[in-house]
């Protein structure tokens, strides 16, 4: 087992679901109780605003209202992980801003992500703008590599220039890649970097190659399976690690024929018995009936339920 640095954000962190109102405004009451919920079942953290919670669907000042609501409604700030990169880089700086004044211990962010094809020099002048405008010596960065989504890949090579100018502020990164090779590279040539898995089925892998945990959607329903899994590996039982690892891998192959945020939505909708977490801001639409229907079929087959809620 290698050691982690655990003064940063380590373990298991949620991506946590965006639940919206009937008018698809978002419902910042609803949000905090879920993150109650999952910090009571599982999650050592709460990263608001990502891919599964739907950000880049939501204004910049809808993003800044939740991530102060949920600080308001007695949510630690220092477990929360909020995303904060945009494509115009004067929005990724106001929501890192913020998030450094609110004492968040870290920030996920993506690069600007609409210009594909941009070089190198230009991904590491948006990163060093971004942290020259913040100008505090509190910030932390959890790059957020998910090529499939963005676009805009960070290689190796990046992050190495990252680190050598700004060795205090790049503490991180999530790769939604689904390469684990990818991940033990990057945790084996970045020692002191924390690598989170966004894929649920590489969790044990990346622990046992240096990595810091993983920032997964699975996370809001089964929080407690990547939980045991960390535990496992960090307590030194093996058997216990694989047994959860596996489990959690049944899990998240049920939710794989269908789009992710909707499953999840769909299963805390029957969960519940909350209708409105089926609820999506186009373009994203709920699960159709047939769908819903195949998705609790298979959950119902392997035995999965979510911790019982308030």
């Amino acid at each position: 087992m290698q050691e982690r640095d655990l003064d940063r954000p380590h373990g298991v962190y949620a991506a946590v679901l965006t639940p919206f109102d009937d008018d698809e405004a978002p419902d910042p009451g609803a949000l905090a109780l879920h993150c109650r919920w999952l910090l009571g079942n599982g999650c050592d953290g709460l990263s608001v605003l990502g891919t599964t919670g739907e950000a880049n669907s939501l204004s910049v000042d809808e993003r800044l209202a939740l991530l102060e609501r949920l600080v308001d409604d007695g949510i630690p700030a220092p477990v929360l992980l909020p995303g904060t990169g945009c494509c115009a880089l004067p929005d990724t700086v106001r929501l890192t801003r913020r998030a450094v004044e609110l004492g968040c211990p870290g920030v996920l962010m993506l690069p600007p992500f609409y210009y594909k094809g941009v070089s190198e020099d230009g991904l590491f002048a948006a990163f060093s703008d971004v942290i020259e405008r913040v100008g505090d010596a509190a910030l932390r960065i959890y790059l957020y590599h998910f090529p499939q989504m963005s676009g805009v890949p960070l290689p190796a090579a990046l992050i190495e220039r990252l680190l050598a100018r700004y060795p205090q502020t790049i503490a991180g990164i999530k790769d939604s890649s689904g390469d684990i090779g990818n991940m033990l590279a990057n945790a084996a040539r970045f020692p002191g970097l924390g690598v989170f898995s966004g894929s649920d089925e590489l969790l044990l892998p990346l622990l046992r190659g240096g990595g810091a945990g993983c920032i997964t959607g699975v996370s809001n329903v089964a929080a407690f399976l990547a939980r045991t899994v960390d535990q496992g590996w960090r307590q030194g039982d093996a058997d216990a690690a694989e047994a959860a690892q596996a489990r959690l891998t049944e899990v998240r192959q049920a939710f794989l024929s269908f789009p992710l945020s909707a499953a999840l939505k769909e299963t805390l909708a029957r969960h519940t018995g909350r209708g409105r977490w089926r609820r999506l801001r186009p373009p994203l639409l709920p699960l159709n009936a047939t769908d819903a229907d195949t998705l609790a079929e298979r959950l119902s087959a392997i035995a999965f339920t979510p911790p019982s809620v308030p």
